[in-house]
């Protein structure tokens, strides 16, 4: 392409080479260095006037100092009359920080987006940013190109039988994109959720609340003007026959229309009434159960069934250290690791501390917005003090379970969800399926080493040592230059990119 120059940064130099390839040029020359103090030098070999630059530079295990790498190429290039720069960034840096974890947090993805359009940047090209908000943090256009056509590609030709797999989300907030990829390949979905398991007094609380609680009289506006004289001199709460005196329950009157237009007088009466005394009702024609009521209306509008039974395919499971146990496994509550037994904590203390009354502080005000770092609930997973309840919603039993998010950081969500699919909804097979591949710390050893996963798919977006993959065999990583390649053609030929959010079918 005459008139373009495409530069690689130090994070990405093997897949800027196979995306030079694909265009049929070859990386422009620069310098790369760092002075013995740790501060990054640049030197651009080759002119940049009136040229259209891209810069490839994704994020790295050395995030700081390939952002600074990035903005020291940006200016030079800036400086050296660049006539249109573009970042190309295959995994954004920080794009996880896109939203205050805490009152006092920051927004550091809007700060990096705000240091490259300082700095000189025109335009960004991206793949499948955290949240696809991010790109109103820019003042530039930005291309948030995704990999699910190419991972739904590498599905329809890998995957033994995939017309009957299920996509799988592994957290609440991976639906979207789960729910994308389900429709892409015309497959079932599911969700995989954890959440720590509440005392016995909270759970009472929030299952069944406030069973003997009446609640007050309500006379709304219609039924005033709908009432006779006659009927308005009556007293609303009245008691009902039969019950002894030590049960009886007030409940409400009401003023109906029957079944030919007539006003008609009846007294609501509460489950557990009704239940004790069916018989007494039943000669009494002031009351009528609930179920009575429901024949009796005409248009059944405000008294429609409903069923409160579990719905079907659903699964829960407990979750010990990040596995799953059985039901028969001695709970953290109740004894410690050295197999001392420790006091239960007062009921009334954990009822009080306990979400249904005092909801645990939230960042932002308790929007729910703001969900904890990825470390910090690895932590809280991997603590032999907590015990969570894992929920299975889907029928995977006997199909294979493709394990869907953006990216995979820490093991911790993976393999619990993994084992939840396997071990409680009976799947077959388990592909853990990505675009990111950060592989924080030991993660890809410990997902090489879990049983119930059979392959991990990730793109080459983020940087993988070899050292890493060297006795990893379920590791798959696929080519995004292709992808690359095409969207840096069309942006400096400024043709549309749409086709590249398509699935196409071969």
């Amino acid at each position: 392409m005459r008139g373009t120059l495409i530069f690689a940064g130090s994070s990405c130099p093997a897949l800027t080479a196979q995306l030079c390839e694909n265009l049929g040029t070859r990386p422009a020359k620069a310098e790369l260095s760092q002075f013995s103090n740790g501060e990054t030098s640049v030197r651009i070999l080759t002119s940049v006037r009136e040229k259209d630059v891209f810069i490839v530079q994704s994020g790295s295990p050395k995030v700081n100092d390939t952002i600074m790498e990035l903005l020291i190429m940006v200016s030079a290039c800036k400086g050296g009359s660049a006539n249109k720069i573009t970042a190309v960034l295959p995994y954004f840096p920080y794009n996880r920080q896109s939203k205050k974890k805490s009152h006092r947090g920051a927004i550091t993805a809007r700060m990096l987006a705000n240091l490259l359009i300082m700095a000189g940047v025109k335009h960004v090209i991206t793949v499948d940013l955290h949240a696809s908000q991010m790109q109103g943090f820019f003042k530039c256009p930005v291309d948030n190109l995704h990999a699910e056509p190419l991972i739904a590609r590498w599905i329809r030709h890998n995957v033994p039988n995939w017309r009957e797999a299920v996509v799988v989300s592994k957290n609440a907030g991976g639906t979207k994109r789960v729910t994308s990829l389900a429709d892409a390949l015309k497959l079932n979905f599911g969700l995989v959720t954890t959440e720590k398991k509440r005392g016995n007094m909270s759970s009472s609380m929030i299952m069944n609340p406030l069973d003997n609680f009446q609640r007050p009289p309500v006379l709304e506006s219609s039924t005033r003007d709908k009432q006779t004289p006659a009927s308005r001199d009556e007293p609303l709460d009245q008691e009902v026959d039969g019950p002894p005196p030590d049960t009886v329950v007030k409940s409400r009157s009401r003023v109906r229309a029957n079944s030919q237009g007539s006003p008609e007088r009846t007294v609501d009466v509460g489950p557990r009434a009704a239940d004790r005394n069916r018989s007494d009702d039943c000669s009494n024609d002031r009351s009528v159960t609930p179920t009575q009521q429901r024949n009796s209306s005409s248009d059944g509008a405000e008294d429609s069934e409903y069923d409160d039974g579990r719905a079907h395919e659903v699964t829960q499971a407990r979750l010990v250290q990040g596995h799953i146990v059985d039901d028969d496994f001695p709970s953290p509550s109740t004894s410690a690791a050295d197999g001392s037994v420790r006091e239960e904590p007062d009921p009334m203390t954990m009822s009080h501390a306990s979400s249904f009354f005092a909801p645990a502080p939230d960042a932002l005000g308790g929007s729910g917005d703001g969900g904890g770092e990825t470390d910090d609930e690895e932590a809280t997973l991997k603590d032999p003090k907590i015990e969570h309840t894992v929920t299975l919603v889907g029928d995977v039993k006997n199909r294979t379970v493709l394990l869907v998010d953006d990216m995979i950081d820490k093991p911790g969500s993976w393999i619990a969800a993994a084992e939840t699919v396997v071990k409680k909804g009976r799947a077959k097979k388990v592909y853990c399926i990505a675009t990111h591949g950060v592989f924080g710390g030991d993660c890809l050893e410990q997902l090489q080493n879990c049983e119930c996963i059979d392959t991990i798919v990730v793109t080459n977006s983020f940087p993988i040592r070899e050292e890493q993959v060297k006795n990893i065999t379920k590791l798959v990583i696929l080519d995004l230059s292709f992808l690359l390649a095409e969207a840096i053609r069309r942006n400096h030929y400024g043709e549309s990119i749409s086709p590249l959010y398509q699935h196409i079918v071969d």
